[in-house]
């Protein structure tokens, strides 16, 4: 069984749907990030960044999202969550990966935190607005990358899927959200009728109401 360390709506979200995909036997442990939980000794002991998620595997933990993602993937060959060693869409896959997590979710950690990124507190709105501007431009290549695809690679759900979900859902109160560009739109309407999604959403209290 695994053992994933959660929160709702956080990072841990993407694991979650993965999980759910595999239809794997798994139990979720509450982390109370509204208390610092994942500060205290005994999550920093699974994971010292201190931060949401860490999975258990056999005693084995593992934090980052992405990087939790594709173990997951990779342990059930079987799912097609990513593509095989010599498929070419592989390269695709980690491409997508690369961009979604040091791209779009990074830009998304300035726009939620921009009192992190200047010394000034006059500088807060500036940095928002323009990280408003940056996202968007993200979005728009996106919905390009989109257009006549149901899957970010290849003809079948891929892990780089589920984690562009759990982006979509943090950007969904931007004045441009995801779901404004048509091919984007879309792709995340139909994603939304997953049942992975739909149980993960359920158990994490987010209403899918907007993607009908």
């Amino acid at each position: 069984m695994y053992q994933l360390y959660f929160y709702p709506l956080n990072a841990s979200m993407a694991p979650h749907f993965v999980l759910e995909e595999l239809n794997a036997d798994f139990e979720l442990i509450m982390v109370d990030r509204k208390n610092k939980e994942q500060k205290s000794a005994g999550y920093l002991a699974l994971n010292p960044t201190g931060r949401i998620p860490t999975l258990i595997d056999d005693g084995f933990a593992i934090f980052e999202s992405p990087a939790i993602c594709i173990h997951l993937a990779e342990a059930h060959p079987s799912s097609n969550l990513i593509p095989p060693i010599g498929d070419k869409k592989r390269a695709l896959f980690f491409q997508w990966m690369m961009y979604l997590t040091n791209t779009l979710q990074a830009e998304l950690m300035v726009y939620f935190y921009p009192q992190r990124h200047t010394t000034e507190a006059k500088n807060v709105p500036n940095i928002i607005n323009a990280q408003e501007s940056r996202i968007a431009n993200i979005f728009k290549l996106l919905d390009h990358e989109l257009e006549n695809k149901e899957f970010l690679v290849g003809e079948t759900i891929s892990v780089s899927d589920y984690f562009l979900f759990m982006l979509a859902v943090w950007a969904d109160e931007l004045k441009t959200p995801p779901l404004s560009f048509t091919h984007l739109s879309q792709y995340l309407r139909k994603l939304a009728q997953r049942k992975a999604i739909v149980k993960v959403c359920q158990t994490e209290g987010l209403s899918l109401l907007d993607y009908q």
